[in-house]
């Protein structure tokens, strides 16, 4: 049987019609598609794929069950490895991970890994599938900070084992960054509400609104009876330029602009806590982050160029996201610094100056280190500046725990292999110890965390 050389295409909403809207771009594979999809796995013995995958999901074994219409079983498998199996299919960079390992991609495109996965699990929540059986109690008691991709791994894997689990969350709504940073058209808020009401159907508590070190802090959480705590509160302080005219209206953080959107839902008419609707718009920066923010941005009826300070090949940014980004018209100014945000009598910005760049030798990155170019300067109109810079862990936490060792710039330190802090019992994992990265490494993290804390009180008993 010969391989189609290629990938089935994701189908999606056109460019001029979602720019206006909100609605998932990516459509999904159907039935049809997914079975094609699926037979071109050659279902390689040493599976390259499942090493690629930082939470381990047999992949073969789950596409071999799609390739006979098992779409449940497929599933199944997924679900041993993965708590959030349809926001993975959906945000997860397949490209540099599993896709990358993949066999059939030395001479075709790989195996659509992600769809796949994504299909998978659209198909078990439209058609509800299996009841989720609570596992028996163990009798023993965990808490987890944050409910983020990190914390709700973490917690889904203990409760799998019969832990009683109670996840903390700052905020009013579970979810993490997949709920107030990775906007609706890319990731379907009832989605992420479906992945969480499964994780309750195992027993894990959900307590909203509670800011571990303010309400409550770690040592209280021990002395109420929980024998471990996983800290999975990511890493969402904003970072700045720190350059003359940040504090100018119209200048405010991706992180900021994104929560509004996503969290509050900004975007809707008679919202209670609105943003401004701009007319040009500046994001500075070119990662994930700053292509959702900048696409937003756009949904809301702004023009909206990208300033990045090194070329299109240096973009952070899945390439996917990038080509969304400029099908739905956002331009992109590369080789660009900015130097002052300029504002208006009003104290409104108005435009911002920047320099031209070039590279030079690499950085500690290793990527092409940017320099200026003398007299490069030139003015781009925004009455609009979002700055997406990057994150660093909240202090919070760290500042009210005892004994828990952090870097200088912020990160909680642990052992690689465990996730264990210099805290008896206190774990953590996610961008809380690696600073902002992606979802499915603080998966990953959240589940090694979740393997040691097992141990750890196993060994007690």
């Amino acid at each position: 049987m010969s391989i189609n050389p290629k990938k089935h295409e994701m189908p999606t909403q056109a460019a001029a019609v979602r720019a206006t809207n909100f609605d998932e771009v990516a459509l999904g594979y159907d039935a049809g598609v997914a079975v094609a999809e699926a037979e071109r796995c050659l279902d390689c013995k040493n599976r390259p794929c499942v090493e690629g995958c930082p939470v381990n999901i047999r992949i073969p074994d789950f596409i071999s069950r799609i390739k006979v219409g098992d779409f449940e079983g497929a599933y199944k498998i997924i679900s041993k490895s993965s708590s959030l199996p349809a926001v993975c299919g959906r945000v997860c960079p397949q490209e540099n991970q599993c896709e990358k390992r993949c066999t059939l991609g030395i001479k075709f495109e790989p195996v659509g890994i992600g769809r796949l996965e994504r299909f998978v699990a659209d198909y078990h929540n439209s058609h509800d599938g299996e009841n989720v059986e609570k596992p028996k109690s163990n009798g023993h008691k965990v808490a987890v900070i944050g409910s983020g991709p990190s914390g709700l791994t973490c917690a889904g894997d203990l409760a799998k084992k019969g832990y009683a689990v109670s996840v903390f969350e700052a905020l009013h709504t579970a979810g993490g960054v997949l709920v107030y940073g990775i906007p609706e058209f890319r990731l379907p808020k009832a989605i992420v509400a479906k992945e969480v009401d499964t994780l309750k159907k195992l027993g894990v508590e959900i307590v909203t609104d509670v800011v571990i070190g303010k309400t409550l802090t770690i040592d209280e959480l021990f002395e109420d009876g929980y024998e471990a705590v996983f800290i999975g509160s990511g890493a969402g302080l904003p970072k700045f330029m720190n350059i003359k005219g940040e504090s100018l209206k119209g200048v405010l953080s991706a992180n900021e602009f994104l929560t509004r959107i996503n969290l509050m839902k900004a975007y809707k008419e008679g919202s209670s806590t609105p943003v401004q609707r701009a007319r040009k718009v500046a994001v500075v920066g070119g990662g994930n982050v700053a292509m959702d923010a900048a696409r937003s941005a756009k949904r809301l009826g702004a023009d909206v160029t990208i300033v990045y300070r090194r070329t299109e090949n240096e973009l952070p940014a899945r390439k996917e996201e990038v080509e969304h980004a400029k099908e739905e018209g956002i331009k992109f100014e590369f080789l660009t610094n900015p130097l002052e945000i300029i504002g208006d009598e009003n104290g409104n910005a108005k435009s911002m100056i920047c320099e031209r760049m070039t590279l030079s030798e690499p950085d500690e990155s290793g990527r092409a280190r940017p320099v200026p170019v003398k007299g490069s300067e030139f003015e781009v109109e925004a009455d609009c500046v979002i700055m997406s810079l990057g994150t660093s862990p909240n202090p919070l936490i760290r500042n009210t725990t005892n004994g828990l060792d952090v870097h200088k710039w912020g990160g909680i330190i642990v052992d690689e292999k465990t996730g264990l802090t210099s805290r008896k019992g206190v774990y953590a994992g996610g961008d809380a110890v690696t600073g902002a990265a992606t979802v499915i490494l603080a998966m990953g993290a959240g589940k090694t965390a979740a393997q040691a804390i097992d141990e750890y009180i196993s060994a007690k008993k």
